[in-house]
């Protein structure tokens, strides 16, 4: 059966009717989780392993039958782990119905489906007697429902239900306990991800208004894979904390909590931003322990355990403060059932309020953290206000086109005569417009003769690279209010993609075939299936700074939009025989501003990436091995469709 679904096309702006398989919404999420990441993870699945085994042992000692709990089963890996250890019985729960069925088809292939049951259900919906789904309670918890803010899974609502409910008094918990850790730092460079900050124009200097200078800003968590931000990117002003922990074998409250950490200040400076990640204690000893610190903690960094379904979270002050060394300060860390905050103080006892930080000023609401590093980007800025001081004239009427752009502010102060803007989304311009009335900007009509149209450009609804040319769009649908010889910044864009070897990414759509001795290749079939349905010919997009790899090719453009013409109306094509995929944009001739390498890649192909905007990467079914003679052949054919705005591709690889 096939549906009519409306989808918002972020290319194009139209709600695209298009008609999904009923099974649409289900391929998409088996093809785009990260089960392949943690099957992948051999220190988590090996810590775990050792810590079942060891509960089992304990409560085997006692004398009792061993009935386990596995909430959140997944491929149910951690309940074959606990029979393989000698438990009489298992209880594995997961909530989505097609990893459930996954689950059973790997318990069975795997013959223990005489000892394992799986229950497709919430765990606060399981009922335990001779009716229910379990006939009694279990004396071994084994979880897994951490996300990289420990408890933004529902964690410890989950844990209290099964205490209350599921398990007996004094259980076994696998893990027994986690333990919270954070590092207060000064670093310009996490700051720029919170704040916006003044920029001079010729002999002005923009100065963000009190309202954004002052916000508190979102609470909400930045997870990034934090060994990638090198120590020298920041200043440690206090030791590294331990915060708090949670023993998950005994009952768990999930009501809002605060704890506070007394230290000395190590370095003077300005405390901005909070570095924080949390280790897992897989038996009561401490002596089986799973850890999230990133890699550049390690005296070894090859003994890291790469990982992207567990990362590294970053947390912004409220306001930053200049400390002094030697000086007494409390860190406070406050969290309610789903997220945690932090906020610094010089109370003995440290800030034991509930009260989260909140965006007052809009700014936080409309400009992500990569947003808000991309705006902070002084080089980036110097180009545009390059490229605008070469094209503004002193009658020029501008008409900007991007969500959340300083590019209208830039163009009055550069003295255009008159500045109109649009943007998709209403918060955006309520922001621009608040920082408008700073400037006393006059009015102005919106049906003048365009002189210069331009843009970033930048959408908040865009996620791959081609997504902005949502600007074409626009250029093309305001052509009738353009004036003849109409200037359009940025000229033109051209998409450019490159062969790259990951050194760890791979993993997320690698097959796992077996885990920890276990067969697992159902999972794998029925993540590549789902992939086959639509997503294997798909971009997916990535934060590239955050993933190493080396470059295999040298960056080819593969397709260039000539914003100074319409959208055509025929499809563009391109091939080429010799993958991310990203944008750069030609604000004049010899101005560009790339959305993907920021150096060129040198000898040993190492690739620096922008930190602002997302690539595309296109994951090859099979991968290649690359001898770097220049044998190997990688064909592609891009396609952008002008009716529905995307980029269609397909590569193959030809071997000598």
């Amino acid at each position: 059966m096939k549906t009519f679904c409306g989808r918002a096309n972020p290319t194009t702006g139209a709600l695209d009717w298009v008609e999904e398989s009923e099974e649409y919404d289900y391929h998409q999420e088996i093809a785009r989780s990260c089960y392949a990441d943690m099957l992948h993870d051999r220190d988590r699945n090996e810590k775990y392993y050792q810590g079942i085994r060891a509960a089992v042992s304990r409560v085997k000692a006692r004398g009792e039958r061993v009935i386990v709990l596995d909430i959140g089963t997944g491929t149910g890996l951690l309940s074959m782990m606990a029979v393989s250890a000698g438990a009489d019985f298992c209880y594995a729960v997961e909530v989505f119905k097609p990893m459930a069925r996954a689950a059973t088809c790997i318990i069975k292939k795997n013959g223990f489906s005489d000892k394992i049951k799986v229950i497709n259900k919430h765990s606060t919906e399981v009922t335990v007697g001779p009716d229910g789904d379990m006939q009694e309670r279990a004396n071994i918890l084994v979880t897994e429902l951490f996300d990289t803010e420990l408890i933004g899974e529902g964690a410890l609502p989950s844990y209290e239900h099964a205490h209350l409910h599921l398990v007996q008094v004094g259980c076994e918990a696998v893990p027994h306990r986690a333990t919270v850790y954070a590092q207060l730092v000064e670093s310009e460079q996490l700051w720029s991800w919170a704040q916006i900050r003044s920029v001079q124009v010729d002999e002005r200097a923009l100065v963000p208004p009190a309202a954004v200078r002052e916000c508190a800003g979102a609470h909400a968590v930045c997870d990034i894979q934090l060994s990638q931000v090198p120590p020298s990117a920041f200043t440690p002003i206090s030791p590294l904390c331990s915060m708090f922990s949670v023993d998950f074998s005994r009952p768990v409250s999930s009501a809002p909590r605060s704890f506070s950490c007394r230290f000395v200040v190590q370095a003077g400076g300005r405390a901005q931003v909070v570095l924080s990640w949390w280790d897992l204690d897989m038996d009561p000893s401490g002596s089986i322990v799973c850890s999230m610190a990133p890699r550049w903690t390690y005296s070894d960094p090859r003994e890291y355990p790469w990982r992207d379904h567990w990362m590294q979270s970053v947390y912004f002050l409220p306001a930053e403060r200049r400390v002094c060394e030697g000086e007494e300060l409390s860190l406070s860390v406050s969290h309610d059932d789903y997220s945690l905050w932090y906020n610094l103080s010089e109370g003995k006892n440290g800030d034991t309020s509930f009260c989260r930080p909140c965006c007052t000023c809009q700014a936080h609401l409309v400009w992500t953290r990569p947003r808000f590093g991309e705006l902070n980007d002084w080089q980036r800025t110097e180009s545009y206000l390059s490229a605008l001081r070469s094209v503004l004239g002193k009658d020029g009427v501008c008409l900007v086109v991007s969500d959340g752009s300083l590019l209208p502010i830039f163009a009055h102060l550069l003295g255009a005569r008159k500045v109109c803007f649009c943007v998709s989304v209403k918060l955006s311009l309520l922001l621009i417009i608040t920082i408008f009335k700073l400037l006393y900007c006059p009015s102005f009509s919106q049906r003048l003769q365009i002189s210069v149209l331009m843009g970033e450009p930048y959408f908040s609804t865009s996620l791959l690279p081609w997504h902005s040319l949502f600007f074409w769009y626009c250029r093309t649908a305001l052509a009738r209010l353009l004036r003849p010889g109409a200037t359009i910044l940025p000229s033109s864009a051209t998409l450019y993609l490159l062969g790259v070897e990951f050194q760890d990414l791979w993993r997320i759509r690698a097959p796992c075939g077996t885990c920890e001795g276990f067969d697992v290749s159902p999972m794998d079939e029925m993540v590549q299936q789902s992939l086959d349905f639509r997503e294997s010919r798909e971009a997916e997009p990535h934060h590239l700074w955050e993933y190493p790899c080396r470059a295999l090719s040298k960056a080819h453009p593969v397709m260039t939009f000539d914003f100074q013409q319409c959208v055509p109306e025929q499809p563009i094509n391109r091939r080429c025989h010799g993958f991310a995929l990203w944008m750069e944009y030609n604000l004049t001739d010899d101005i560009t501003i790339s959305m993907g390498l920021t150096k060129p890649v040198n000898e040993e192909g190492e690739c620096v990436w922008s930190p602002h905007r997302k690539q595309g990467v296109y994951f090859l079914q099979t991968p290649w091995e690359s001898s770097g003679d220049g044998h190997t052949a990688v064909s592609y054919n891009l396609t952008f469709d002008p009716s529905i705005g995307d980029v269609k591709m397909d590569f193959s690889v030809t071997q000598p």
